[in-house]
């Protein structure tokens, strides 16, 4: 990944307004999966006029374009990350709701090596782990 989000917009042809500019670059600089009101949060941080509509308004265009996944871990809240990131899977901590990026490459050969075996050839997938922490394990 070489372009930046606000790069990949403007290359897109979407319209980038100074607050659409501070929301890619809080997306850009995320290294957790941020929701909604974090982005409202990091975003007025920067500039109060922000409102979180701009926010919403904003996440919604650029998730259209291609330039941010929307990812949902089924505790009702929808975060982003910028679709051009390393491929990675992740483990949600279900009672913190932590959210842990990982990369392992015997669970990808695993996935391919089944889509091979059922007759397919693989161009995708999503892979979400969830758990709890055992007692006694640290992070």
């Amino acid at each position: 990944m070489t372009e930046t989000i606000e790069e990949r917009c403007e290359a897109k042809g979407l319209r980038m307004t100074e607050q659409r500019r501070i929301v890619a670059q809080v997306l850009e600089q995320a290294y957790d999966h941020p929701d909604v009101e974090e982005l409202h949060a990091r975003a007025s941080a920067r500039d109060p006029r922000i409102s979180i509509a701009t926010v919403y308004r904003t996440v919604k265009l650029f998730e259209e374009a291609g330039i941010i996944d929307k990812l949902e871990f089924g505790d009702g809240r929808a975060r982003y990350e910028d679709a051009e990131r390393d491929h990675h899977d992740h483990l949600i901590d279900m009672t913190t709701g932590e959210v842990i990026e990982f990369v392992d490459p015997e669970i990808e050969a695993l996935q391919e090596k089944i889509a091979e075996k059922l007759g397919y050839s693989l161009k995708g997938h999503r892979l979400e782990l969830y758990g709890v922490r055992r007692r006694g394990q640290r992070s």
